[in-house]
């Protein structure tokens, strides 16, 4: 183990998120302290080698390096007001979940008290922290992050830095949610659908497993290089034809009592990008279809 990766945390916030950040900190041997409003919550920490900090302030100066998960910005603005002194000088990773203006702005409080300051979103669950797959993104100071990056790799060893503006891991953090969400949206309506013709959700999902693998996984490289290129063309298939296809599930939506709101979101944005004249494009061009004017 290397010096860099040795260095005193303090963890604050130990939800089911922090307590696992925490937990990978106190394996690798490094001293952590933490703090949580509810301090039962810090008992199997303490057992496994962690020190409780009686408050936020102590807990801060415990350590050069500060990781926040909490609920919300404001929730953590509301816990550090007051330890301006205690924080000044000191590397903060901002876990915590929220908007990309809310990161920017408690960026720019945190250079203001002359904290070093990192945003970052965590794309696993908790059972996945410390693991090498596990996806974390980081924003702020490159240099910041290369100085404390196989620190951070403790926690996830995909940690990536995705630029110097604050709000960029929130943006990637909410647009991998918005695919998850419409993901997931989609299984659980096709298996509404099926179970209206006596199908159970694990008879369709093998095949629902095999079309996400084979058919939607493969589409998206070709989707972002349209997307960049600003070229729809396609020899797959058109909105034309997604149209008519789209038109026969919202049908059968109503003959067999499946709700139609998330279909018929669909269909609006296609027959919309048709409407306006580029029925012969791919799908990937919906993407204009979300760009206000």
């Amino acid at each position: 183990m290397s010096d860099t990766n040795q260095v005193p945390v303090t963890v604050l916030g130990l939800g089911m998120m922090g307590a696992a950040l925490a937990s990978a900190f106190v394996k690798n041997g490094n001293r952590t302290t933490v703090w949580n409003r509810s301090t039962e919550k810090a008992d199997a920490l303490v057992q496994q080698g962690a020190v409780l900090a009686p408050d936020v302030k102590d807990a801060i100066a415990a350590s050069p390096v500060v990781v926040a998960c909490v609920s919300t910005y404001d929730v953590l603005t509301e816990l550090l007001s007051g330890a301006e002194d205690e924080l000044r000088g000191k590397v903060v990773v901002n876990l915590t979940s929220g908007t990309p203006d809310e990161a920017r702005s408690f960026a720019a409080r945190a250079e203001e008290i002359g904290v070093r300051y990192l945003d970052g979103a965590v794309m696993a669950v908790p059972q996945l922290i410390g693991l090498e797959h596990a996806l974390v993104f980081y924003a702020g100071s490159r240099e910041l992050f290369a100085e404390h990056e196989e620190l951070l790799k403790l926690l996830a060893g995909n940690s990536v830095h995705l630029g110097t503006d604050a709000g960029v891991a929130m943006i990637y953090d909410l647009g991998l949610l918005s695919l998850l969400w419409s993901t997931l949206a989609g299984y659980t309506h096709a298996v509404a659908l099926v179970q209206a013709a006596g199908a159970s959700a694990e008879a369709f999902t093998p095949f629902a497993s095999t079309w996400l693998e084979h058919v939607i996984s493969p589409a998206l490289p070709q989707s972002a290089k349209e997307i960049d290129a600003g070229d729809f063309a396609t020899e797959v298939a058109s909105l034309d034809t997604n149209k008519a296809a789209i038109a026969h599930l919202v049908a059968t939506n109503r003959q067999l009592g499946v709700e139609n709101d998330f279909t018929a979101a669909i269909q609006a944005l296609i027959e919309r990008r048709v409407g306006q004249g580029f029925g012969a494009h791919s799908i990937a061009s919906l993407v204009e279809a979300f760009k206000k004017s």
